[in-house]
């Protein structure tokens, strides 16, 4: 089995990231690749050097006038006076959030705030000097996945970072700028009529959810902490179930404070049998290792036992599976958590 990593990833450096009123040290860094290739490595994969890409499948699922703010946005603000170390936008234009997030187009504005404000959804998807350069890696590291797949391969793992779940058609968020998943599963579309992706990381996936919303083809399924007062804050209730063509194709399963391995496991096999009950024939998973309660960011009492157990869970559906790297921030926990999932899927799937 391989994993896909190319170290071009390892250029987004961000150096900020606002929470509680405070800024302090990014939390998605370069150390939590250096750990999960290590992971990857003795879990018995192999790493493979993504191949350069064209814009085609990134463009399947994003804009492109928001792919091209990514390319220029950190130059034309370093053309700002006083300009700080990294693009964080002061303003935002006003808008409700809701379930689908339906894209916009352009905006009126053209400098660099105005744009700013308009793509990027909060202050933790911070744009540095080296982020397009690894957003694009991250994305090909999905795409390579993906068309592994698609050639027969019965499973491969994008090690992608900056992660994707939390990025929209037309806006950043999250420490997210492309939604890998999305377009991992777009590409599979080629090959099969019906695509679940089913995410895991303790933050709903609101990204991943707003960009199929509407669609019946691909079905989204997600576990995550309650978000009444969790990030995204605005979206990922469990009465969020998909809109007109896509009615019935989102489940989400919110979980309270402090949920544990069993609330976990069980919600789970929830998402899996709803995505067998549309007959999907391909799996995304957007995993996520940030559940664990050793995460600096997590509200749930989960252990390193339940990604073994979910990892056999998965294992034992035997669909065509592209694996996706979204969060986890302890570097103890993230090296824990994905090997034992990872070892257990391989042992269920005979990989």
């Amino acid at each position: 089995m391989k994993f896909y990593f190319s170290d071009r990833q390892l250029a987004h450096q961000p150096t900020q990231y606002m929470v509680h009123g405070k800024l302090i040290h990014a939390f998605e860094n370069a150390n939590r690749a250096a750990v999960l290739i290590e992971t990857m490595t003795v879990a018995g994969l192999t790493q493979v050097e993504p191949p350069a890409s064209d814009l085609d499948p990134v463009l399947a699922v994003h804009a492109d006038h928001f792919v091209e703010f990514l390319r220029v946005a950190h130059a034309d603000f370093m053309a700002l006076p006083n300009h700080g170390p990294e693009v964080l936008p002061n303003v935002h234009p006003y808008r409700a959030a809701d379930a689908a997030f339906t894209p916009r187009g352009k905006p009126r504005t053209t400098g660099i705030i105005g744009r700013a404000g308009w793509y990027v959804g909060d202050l933790s998807a911070v744009i540095a000097e080296g982020t397009y350069t690894s957003v694009i890696a991250s994305a090909e590291a999905a795409i390579a996945a993906a068309r592994d797949v698609l050639a027969g391969a019965p499973t491969a793992f994008a090690l992608c970072r900056p992660p994707g779940h939390h990025a929209y058609v037309d806006r950043a968020s999250g420490f997210c700028f492309l939604n890998n998943a999305a377009i991992a599963a777009e590409l599979l579309r080629k090959s099969w009529d019906r695509v679940a992706i089913l995410d895991f990381d303790t933050h709903h996936g609101d990204g991943t959810q707003a960009i199929f919303y509407s669609r019946p083809d691909v079905f989204f399924g997600s576990v995550h902490t309650d978000p009444s007062a969790y990030y995204p804050h605005f979206i990922g209730y469990a009465d969020e179930t998909g809109a007109g063509a896509g009615e019935g194709a989102n489940l989400n399963i919110p979980l309270p404070y402090g949920a544990d391995d069993d609330t976990f496991v069980e919600a789970n096999r929830q998402i899996i049998a709803a995505a067998l009950a549309r007959g999907s024939q391909a799996l995304v998973l957007s995993a996520g290792w940030d559940a664990h309660h050793l995460d600096p960011l997590s509200k749930l009492a989960v252990t390193t036992d339940a990604y073994a157990r979910i990892g056999e869970l998965y294992g034992r559906l035997a669909l065509p599976t592209v694996i996706i790297q979204e969060g986890g921030y302890s570097l103890e926990a993230i090296g824990a958590a994905s090997r034992a999932f990872m070892v257990a899927f391989r042992h269920a799937r005979g990989c």
